[in-house]
């Protein structure tokens, strides 16, 4: 299983909340996705990176026991990719704790689906232009929109997508 997730921070200009925006993909499609405004005001990148994070990692384990319900195996961890390097940071060790208590509980969640629950879920940075779930946050470009649309719909090769990941570059 493969998530992608991303947040537009206070990109709501009128009430300053951040959009969540993640897609949890399965064998080369979509299985699971969002794309809606958070309830609470992020008071940082990093933190609205921590919202989407925790919310994708609820569908995630919800999603990985109704598979494992069905049957399924799975030795893996989940891979959640997004762009913040400071989110992947403070998921793995605490970062500067005095700036970011703000963060905390949404912190220590996606620290314990990490680490105390065997590894379901792991964060891992990715440059922003590969985010695919920026196409559910926010206005793109139409060439980036429409490189995101084939992957999302299952129509870019998946074996290629793997291969790049699993080199390191995507």
């Amino acid at each position: 299983m493969w998530d992608w997730v991303d947040a537009d921070w206070a990109g709501d200009t009128d009430i300053r909340r951040s959009h969540t925006g993640y897609i949890l993909m399965l064998n080369g499609g979509p299985i699971s996705w969002k794309s809606r405004r958070q309830d609470n005001v992020s008071l940082s990148t990093s933190e609205a990176i921590f919202v989407a994070a925790s919310q994708a990692g609820q569908e995630t384990i919800y999603l990985r026991e109704t598979l494992t319900n069905l049957g399924f195996s799975l030795t893996q961890a989940t891979l959640l990719y997004e762009d913040n390097l400071a989110c992947v940071a403070m998921s793995e060790i605490p970062v500067r704790p005095k700036f970011s208590r703000h963060d905390d509980i949404r912190e220590h969640y996606v620290r314990e689906l990490e680490i105390v629950l065997a590894g379901f879920l792991k964060l891992v940075p990715l440059r922003t232009h590969k985010i695919v779930a920026d196409a559910l946050t926010k206005s793109l470009p139409s060439p980036t929109f429409i490189r995101h649309r084939q992957i999302i719909t299952g129509h870019a090769s998946f074996a290629a997508r793997l291969l790049r990941c699993v080199s390191g570059k995507i």
